[in-house]
């Protein structure tokens, strides 16, 4: 391992994976929505860039699950099912599980000093109702938390998470707790870790994901019945 403050080479980043990195952004932020099609000609110009490693980008992001190819049509931003959402939540809850039990068997005083600031600005957020500055604070706390974790394979698993979360979030804006709810499930969360509570900590988690997925597909599944209800 090098020491702090030791020169390093600075890894090269590929066209392909610029761009991949934009149209993730895109996904995540709402700027492409779910079942947009993806326009080769439009997002070459738009972006700047020749088609190949556009092609080469947008297949990463196939690969990633955020992308759908359809025969003959081309290709489309992926939409989340009430399945897709309880999968998402599902593998948060592993990695975050198994993020605070290497904090509680570590370095709880670096992940309680973490996770304060972190707490701090979504406290700020829920006081202006602001319910954007919600959801990013929300999501900042938990990459927090796993990041407190130290294993850098848990981190790459959340980023890997972090665009479907927030197109989950997205739809989720009606639904979105109330703020003093929202601000006092994470508060519980680092109490249980400024306590050592191991047990209730992860206990607060399945609760915290589990809550979320019901949330989400419980307004999806009152959208889709009030369709049925209008076409009859």
């Amino acid at each position: 391992m090098s020491a702090p403050g030791q020169l390093r080479p600075v890894p090269r980043r590929s066209t392909a994976e610029l761009i991949a990195d934009q149209l993730r952004a895109a996904i995540m932020y709402g700027s492409l929505s779910p079942g947009d099609q993806l326009g080769e000609a439009d997002l070459a110009g738009r972006l700047g860039v020749s088609r190949g490693p556009l092609r080469e980008a947008m297949q990463r992001l196939v690969q990633e699950g955020l992308l759908r190819s359809e025969r003959h049509r081309g290709l489309f931003v992926r939409e989340l099912t009430p399945d897709d959402v309880r999968d998402v939540y599902v593998a948060r809850l592993a990695v975050e599980r198994t993020a605070c039990e290497l904090i509680m068997r570590g370095n709880r005083g670096e992940a309680v000093a973490r996770l304060t600031p972190a707490l701090d600005r979504l406290a700020r957020a829920a006081a202006a109702a602001d319910r954007h500055a919600m959801s990013e604070a929300d999501q900042e706390f938990h990459e927090t938390l796993v990041s407190c974790s130290g294993n850098s394979r848990l981190e790459r698993m959340a980023r890997t998470l972090l665009v479907e979360t927030r197109m989950c979030l997205t739809v989720m804006q009606d639904v979105y707790p109330e703020p003093e709810e929202l601000l006092e499930e994470h508060r519980r969360i680092l109490d249980a870790i400024v306590e050592g509570e191991e047990s209730r900590l992860l206990g607060l988690i399945e609760t915290h994901m589990l809550d979320t997925v019901d949330r989400i597909n419980g307004e999806t599944t009152d959208e889709a019945t009030s369709e049925d209800e209008t076409s009859d």
